[in-house]
């Protein structure tokens, strides 16, 4: 299995940005640990502050992956050029966000992209990116809601 991570703008400054949200480690250190979880899969890992190199990259892994977790950085709430790139390829994008998006400013609450994604995952700090990649270990048909029993 190959999984692509796609991280944002700004993000290439976490452990230094704003630690009170982010956290004091940098995404490269917390890479090592998802290395060590998911053996057996094939992790890639991108950063761009360019809005089209991260189109390229999700249309690049998006024909040669098994799934992209994105974090779209503050792209989340403007891109509908990124939104028409996650259409547009057959791998399905897991949106992942380190902080409760829903508990910070307005403007984050909401997604252009929420809706063309398989998923979202918010607010769990760096192991966010653990549970977007351990959802494309759920058979799908185990994530289908009508299947799911209502009791």
């Amino acid at each position: 299995m190959k999984i692509q991570i796609i991280n944002g703008p700004n993000l290439n400054l976490l452990g230094t940005r704003e630690p009170e949200i982010y956290g004091n480690n940098s995404f490269v250190d917390y890479l090592t640990v998802l290395n060590a979880i998911f053996s057996d899969i094939e992790i890639s890992y991108f950063q761009s502050n360019s809005e089209g190199e991260i189109i390229d990259k999700i249309q690049e892994a998006g024909f040669g992956c098994d799934g992209i977790v994105l974090n779209a950085g503050g792209y989340t709430h403007t891109s509908v050029a990124i939104r028409d790139a996650i259409k547009a390829v057959p791998t399905p994008v897991v949106e992942v966000h380190i902080s409760n998006v829903y508990a910070r400013e307005e403007f984050r609450h909401h997604s252009m992209l929420s809706a063309v994604c398989k998923g979202v995952v918010a607010g769990f700090g760096f192991d966010s990116y653990r549970l977007a990649i351990q959802s494309f270990l759920i058979p799908d048909v185990l994530l289908n809601k009508s299947t799911l029993s209502h009791t």
